[in-house]
């Protein structure tokens, strides 16, 4: 198969002098679907050990959609040619409205889910392994989706956006309902939390360990940090294993056309470079439509590219995104977007 791929020089531009990675779309990844098969919202996006590339699909096709294609399994697995080799998903009993994904050292993969009230560990072929939390049952004063949330819970999960494991322990940002990290054994034992719903105030002046809104993502660096996506607080907060606050990552603003800013945010989700310094952070900022890449050490941002747009390379609500051995990106879209896209990285220059 002839590859084609889409050059971007003018949706990238670097904002600082050292060298980083260039990307380039690749309009022929992933490969054509299954007869009839279609996307629709892709809740999120992840790479296991072997570089399999798995998505996380809704299954929300529209009624007319309906009448002529069927939603894809909500877990379809691609290989980096971009052929499809495994999927499965029973949609019964998977969280409703699936919300990003990771795979542990084991290379089994974890899910949120932001209309439910539960993560879930699949193992690689598809198998479930572990659940937290009670389908339906949210962590609010009278256990419904549009209760008060309590953020206190030691069974029950509120609208979690993800989970990562590390050294037996599973961190969920939980999330959208709550305002937490809440941490898990892999027997699905309650260890400990620490996060709250920030006052504006407490917004304003960037008050370590509180959230503006919605906990987004939740990842591991190689050296045992956790880094937590405070989505409309814009920025990545960074914490040890504890809850102790490291530092802040600060994702500013670079469009002045966003309507309601605050409301959108720029922290979306984040990925780091594969190498084993993780010297590069990328950071999806869906509020713009934008992806960035920061210097991991200084949180300098050294270049970006994308924008609003359907066409290839552009993003409709960019959401998650992930980095394969390669050092490729994945950018997961939700919302009218529907779709994944890989951009091959070209060259540190």
């Amino acid at each position: 198969m002839r590859t084609t791929i889409l050059i971007l020089p003018l949706l990238a531009w670097s904002l600082g002098t050292q060298a980083q990675p260039q990307f380039e779309v690749d309009t022929t990844w992933p490969q054509e679907l299954p007869d009839r098969w279609i996307f629709a919202q892709i809740g999120g996006v992840c790479v296991d050990s072997h570089d399999h590339i798995a998505i996380v699909d809704r299954n929300n096709i529209t009624d007319e959609e309906k009448q002529t294609n069927i939603p894809i399994p909500t877990f379809v697995m691609f290989d980096m040619a971009g052929e499809i080799v495994n999927s499965w998903g029973d949609p019964s009993v998977v969280p409703t409205d699936v919300h990003g994904c990771t795979f542990d050292a084991d290379d089994n993969l974890w899910v949120g889910g932001n209309g439910d009230a539960i993560v879930q560990g699949y193992s690689h072929d598809g198998e479930l392994i572990l659940q937290i939390g009670t389908k339906h049952l949210f962590d609010t004063v009278d256990g419904t989706e549009e209760g008060e949330f309590t953020n206190s819970s030691r069974d029950r999960l509120n609208r979690p956006s993800g989970a990562v494991v590390d050294d037996g322990e599973i961190f969920i940002s939980d999330g959208y309902g709550n305002k937490r990290v809440v941490v898990f054994d892999t027997d699905g034992n309650y260890l400990r939390q620490w996060g709250t719903l920030a006052t504006e105030a407490e917004r304003l002046a960037g008050t370590p360990g509180t959230f503006a809104n919605v906990v987004h993502c939740i990842e591991i660096s190689n050296k045992g940090l956790v880094y937590v996506c405070d989505r409309q607080g814009s920025r990545v907060q960074v914490f040890d294993k504890m809850g102790n606050h490291v530092r802040d990552i600060h994702v500013a603003r670079t469009d002045d056309h966003v309507e309601n800013p605050v409301r959108r945010g720029t922290a979306w989700w984040l990925a780091f470079s594969p190498d084993e310094d993780q010297e590069y952070l990328y950071v999806m900022n869906g509020g713009e439509e934008k992806l960035h890449t920061l210097d991991h050490e200084t949180g300098e941002t050294l270049s970006t590219f994308g924008r609003p747009g359907h066409q290839p390379g552009n993003f409709t609500h960019g959401h998650t995104i992930a980095t394969d051995s390669a050092g490729n990106i994945y950018v997961a879209e939700t919302n009218y977007g529907r779709r994944v896209q890989r951009f091959n990285v070209t060259s540190d220059e």
